[in-house]
């Protein structure tokens, strides 16, 4: 399906109208999701009371160049600013991940997202060659800017993992699938570029619908306008506001997975605004499709009996496709 021309829409049509909820955003109810410096020293604590109480991390000096971002962004926003008709060149094939097109979880909410989107792992190449046929230069520095960027989040990830494996008393070696001896690892990557445009009526839409993240982890950079919110029982929608410099950090299913439960996997949605067309661009990090992974031996003892029977990657995101739910629900 070819997302809608928002930019001709004066209205909200049926099709994408969806209730209001309440947002909670009142520092005196909610303690804030801490920013994490990841030169400081007690990094590793604040992680973990990170990822035990939301699931969700801001991080400052992570290393990526800020001069990249600058470039993600605009190069997401020259996407996006092309034509409907020119986007649409780029669709999805059917049963592809890769292309032009609605979010992954569109398809499994009855209305329909206020948002579109743009997915690759590695170049972009096939796909963006579709959107700039006559515009060589414009179309080689697109794919030289999301290559590069990948490379920088598959470096922050493994950083990122070291951390948190470190955070619950473990090392990468506890993880069968990733290899630091020789540099590399066997998991698997993906990006997504994400347009929010603006909304004449932004209570009754929505951007991305709430949901939680297939990934070990999720690295996302988002517009200053913000957008991202995560749940709390007991609590409502909290937004997760934007602080120049910094990268969001998702805790993913296979995380919550791989520390049995320790480390929460945050569902959360984005939201939309009447002002400003806001963008955010999600790297997700993904165990071998092949591998079975369940709660790492070490955090597993009478006390403490595994939750979880182990999976992989491709068993999960069936399973959970079919049943269209949270984790800890899913088997």
């Amino acid at each position: 399906m070819v997302p809608l021309d928002f930019k001709s829409l004066h209205t909200i049509p049926d099709s994408h109208e969806w209730n209001k909820s309440t947002v909670v955003d009142d520092p005196n109810t909610i303690e804030p999701i801490p920013v994490v410096d990841l030169n400081d020293p007690n990094a590793v604590s604040l992680i973990r009371h990170s990822c035990e109480k939301w699931g969700v991390i801001l991080i400052i000096n992570h290393g990526v160049p800020m001069d990249i971002v600058k470039e993600l962004e605009l190069q997401t926003y020259e996407l996006f600013s092309l034509p409907s008709e020119t986007k649409a060149r780029a669709l999805r094939s059917e049963g592809s991940l890769f292309g032009y097109g609605l979010h992954r979880v569109a398809p499994f909410f009855p209305k329909l997202l206020w948002s579109e989107g743009f997915t690759m792992s590695g170049s972009p190449m096939e796909h963006a060659a579709k959107l700039w046929p006559h515009q060589p230069d414009q179309l080689t520095n697109f794919c030289a800017v999301m290559e590069e960027y990948q490379k920088e989040m598959k470096k922050l990830s493994g950083k990122l993992m070291e951390l948190m494996l470190e955070s619950l008393g473990l090392t990468l070696e506890d993880v069968e699938w990733f290899k630091p001896k020789n540099g590399t690892d066997r998991a698997q990557s993906m990006l997504q570029l994400n347009s929010y445009p603006t909304c004449p009526d932004p209570d009754r839409a929505m951007g991305l619908a709430p949901h939680t993240d297939s990934s070990i982890l999720t690295i996302l950079h988002q517009s200053i306008s913000g957008g991202l919110q995560i749940h709390e029982d007991g609590i409502g929608w909290i937004p997760v506001h934007s602080v120049p410099g910094s990268l969001v950090v998702n805790v993913g299913d296979f995380l919550h997975i791989l520390s049995n439960g320790q480390y929460k996997s945050p569902y959360h949605r984005a939201i939309v605004n009447n002002t400003h067309h806001r963008i955010s661009v999600a790297f997700f990090y993904v165990p071998p499709s092949d591998v079975k992974n369940g709660p790492l031996k070490k955090l597993i003892d009478d006390d403490h009996p595994p939750l979880y029977t182990p999976v992989t990657w491709a068993e999960y995101l069936q399973k959970k496709s079919y049943l269209d739910v949270k984790p800890k629900q899913a088997y």
